[in-house]
Order: C-alpha cells, then structure tokens, then sequence
C-alpha cells in the first residue's frame, strides 16, 4: 500500500495548500496559496524539507489515520491535538505510526492551523500548483474518507520544536499608503491609525472584515473609482465604511478605493485573528517596509537552525524503544508535552 494518510473526519474548511500561483494575476487568477504562509515555512524547517504540500485546517482539524509510519508537524493556530489519546505539542514534529490515529480538534487560538508530512501531500498540480483555490474552482475541500497521498520522505528527525511568536490573536497591523490613500481626508488617514478595530465574524479566504472603534470611513465619489489591480493586503473601503482586508484568494481588481496596505510580514497575523479579535493600524514608509521584508525573508531562511529538540526525561517514555525515525534513528517520542 502507498504512503497516505486517510481522513476519518474532517473540519469544515480543509484544503491542501502551498505556495500558491504567483505570476498569473494578469489572467483574472489571485496567488491563492496557505493563509499563514509564515506557518507553511515553519512547517517545512521543522521536518527538513522545501517546497512541500500541507493540509490546512480552517477552525478545526478531523480524524486521520496513517497507512504507514509518517512523520508529522503541526503549525500555525494552535490546536487540540492528540496520537491515540496522547496530547500532542503543537509547533513542533512527531513520528505518526502506522494505524495510530490523529485527532485534531479546534483551535485554542488563531484560525488557521496546519498539518505537514514528511514527503509532503501529492495531489493533481494545476497552473504549477496543487493548492486548492476554491474562489476560482481549482481543486476542491478535503472531505471524510478522502485518501490524501504522501511523497517519499527522505527522513529525519522528530520530537523537534520551534519557537514562534504568538500571532493569534490579533495585534498591530503595519500599513503602507495605497493608491487611493490620498483620497481619503487627513482626519480619517489619523484616525485610522489612533483607533482600535474588532475582527468581525465574516471573513474567509478572501477577505477579513475589521469594524472600527468610531465612524466608518470613505471619500466623495468612492463608488466610482475605477477597477484597478488588488492584491492581497490592500484595504478597501465598502459601502458602510469599514475597512475590509483582502486576503490570499481576493479578486484582482476591485473599484472600491483602498486607504492602506498590510505589508506582507503581517498578513500572517490579520490571517489569523479569530472573530472578535483587537487589532490596530500603524503606517510606516515604503523603505520601512522594505526593510521588514528583508527581515522577514532572513529569518525564514534561519528556520531551521532555529529548531531544537523537545527535551523528555527518558521515564516519562515508557515504551522508548518503539519511537524511531524513519531513517532509524531514535528521536523525541510522539507524546510531547
């Protein structure tokens, strides 16, 4: 039988996710790709691989079963997790043996968490991606009794954790000047940045809607800006003014004006924020901005020098000797505290 990992039960909001489909905005199709893109990179650094397909788990994960040993990470919103009644540590690795089940249930914060395997997901690529975007019909939600198919591993450790900043329930957002930015008066581009906003209860893989503190926002004539190309991050302004951030399967063009921009760095933590969550604005400059994204890019590349082994007294394991790696070698069990 080839490696898999079978789906008992499933959330509402699974799908496979990678890096999405840059470059094809020209042709009406957004990037698309995981949510937390930040989770997909700590992921990767914590099983030793580049490029690799992970199953993202909107609110809630399901029941898995694997068809043989696997190992696994999971990243981003953390979540109730447990290996045959076992608790799991999240932001970290584990060896998954065969038969064994998984079972990950809500989130205790944040709103995407994410399950990697070593070898990765396999599934049908379309447009250079196997991600599935669902806003333009590509690929579809991973259901109950799907069997998702795992590539060869080519091993490592496990029983390996990183430290992550928590950026799950809300927080600051830094935002660069839009296209329509100096549309908006000076008192409302102030305000935005000195009053709090709520994330409200729509929001989806498009989009996130946060209602401010005060009055909503909005420029003279705003519904007739002309369709212009979006991106994700850019904050448009809809008819009752509350700002409404564009997220990984926004449309690519919109005529609504934009005030701001999420730089990239943070699309991670509005991703994330769960309903109600707090969360305020803060501009900075282009060049601020560029020098985040270098940051930002430096430290995914550390990631994995960044991980370090889970330590356990070896009485806290009482059966050792049948954790192993899939190279062979022993490593951190899969009933990390």
């Amino acid at each position: 039988m080839s490696r898999a990992l079978f789906v008992h039960r499933a959330g509402p909001a699974l799908t496979l996710q990678d890096d999405g489909r840059p470059g094809w905005i020209t042709y009406g199709l957004s990037r698309g790709g995981a949510m937390d893109r930040l989770a997909l990179a700590e992921g990767r650094a914590l099983l030793g691989q580049k490029g690799s397909v992970a199953l993202e788990m909107g609110g809630m994960g399901g029941l898995f079963e694997a068809t043989e040993d696997l190992r696994i990470a999971l990243t981003g919103a953390p979540m109730r997790a447990t290996i045959d009644g076992a608790p799991l540590l999240w932001h970290a690795s584990h060896l998954l043996p065969r038969g064994a089940k998984l079972d990950i249930g809500p989130a205790t914060s944040g709103a995407y968490g994410y399950l990697h395997v070593g070898g990765g997901f396999e599934g049908p690529e379309l447009l250079g991606a196997v991600s599935a975007h669902l806003t333009a019909g590509l690929g579809r939600a991973v259901e109950a009794g799907a069997r998702l198919p795992v590539g060869p591993d080519r091993g490592g450790a496990t029983g390996r954790k990183l430290p992550v900043e928590d950026r799950f329930g809300g927080g600051t957002l830094r935002v660069v000047a839009s296209l329509q930015t100096a549309l908006f008066p000076e008192d409302q581009r102030e305000r935005f940045a000195e009053e709090g906003f709520t994330r409200d209860n729509r929001a989806n893989r498009m989009g996130v809607k946060v209602n401010p503190d005060g009055p909503g926002y909005g420029v003279e004539g705003g519904l007739s800006v002309v369709s212009e190309v979006i991106a994700p991050g850019d904050i448009q302004m809809t008819g009752d003014g509350a700002p409404f951030v564009l997220l990984a399967e926004c449309q690519t063009t919109g005529g609504y004006p934009r005030l701001a921009t999420v730089i990239p760095a943070d699309l991670p933590r509005i991703a994330q924020a769960p309903a109600g969550a707090r969360l305020r604005f803060r501009w900075i400059s282009l060049d601020e901005a560029l020098a985040v994204e270098a940051t930002r890019r430096r430290l995914e590349a550390e990631l994995p020098r960044r991980a370090v082994p889970v330590v356990r007294h070896p009485a806290d394991v009482p059966d050792l000797l049948s954790h192993k790696l899939v190279s062979g070698f022993s490593s951190g069990d899969h009933h990390d505290h």
